[in-house]
């Protein structure tokens, strides 16, 4: 059983990088470029009040609707460490995935005036990605200790993303490119590690029980 120390540093660093609001930084400025400071932390707000949102609503149901589903958790933690890989691939070669993010919504967000219950909080926030991580980490934690610190967690990365995309909307200015690739390449590489152990997890789960 893993420690609530362990969980915390697990479940932190797993959503706060496929969430990623670091990566939509470039977006984000693309597509509010005709919109005021105001407008901009105003959608900041929202688009964190959905993502928190989204993924509140898979902890607490996920798991019910794997069990209505049919899906064993081995095949879930495989596919769900499937789905991360891709994301993190994608984010070491500095690009945005497409499961988070198409050219097509990209190009609907420019034109759109507000843009933060979509495109935004939907999906390139919380996406497909985010979602499953959660619902991974929910079945992961195991204690009744360990499902608090994952909603905890859930609360305190959508408050770094507000925190961040309220500085980017207020100081665009400071920020340099090359150093968010190099970041968003390290946090890609995280992900990778954390995806690959989901799917030994998934594998050896499954021998165990066959």
């Amino acid at each position: 059983m893993i420690n609530s120390l362990d969980f915390a540093v697990l479940s932190f660093t797993s959503l706060f990088v496929i969430v990623d609001p670091v990566g939509l930084i470039p977006t984000f400025l693309a597509m509010t470029e005709k919109n005021t400071g105001p407008e901009r932390v105003r959608m900041a707000q929202l688009a964190s009040l959905i993502t928190f949102g989204i993924l509140i609503l898979s902890f607490l149901f996920g798991q019910r609707l794997l069990t209505a589903f049919g899906i064993t958790l081995p095949a879930f933690e495989i596919a769900g460490g499937i789905v991360l890989l891709l994301v993190a691939i994608d984010m070491l070669q500095a690009r945005r995935t497409a499961l988070k993010e198409t050219q097509e919504e990209k190009a609907e967000g420019i034109d759109k005036h507000d843009v933060a219950i979509t495109p935004m909080g939907i999906p390139m926030l919380a996406g497909p990605g985010a979602i499953t991580a959660v619902i991974l980490l929910s079945n992961k934690a195991g204690t009744f200790g360990n499902h608090m610190v994952l909603a905890g967690t859930i609360f305190v990365v959508s408050a770094l993303t507000l925190l961040i995309l309220w500085t980017v909307a207020v100081r665009s200015k400071m920020l340099s490119t090359i150093a968010l690739k190099i970041m968003g390449r390290l946090m890609g590489l995280i992900l990778a590690a954390i995806a690959v152990q989901f799917i030994l997890n998934g594998v050896l789960a499954a021998r165990l029980f066959s």
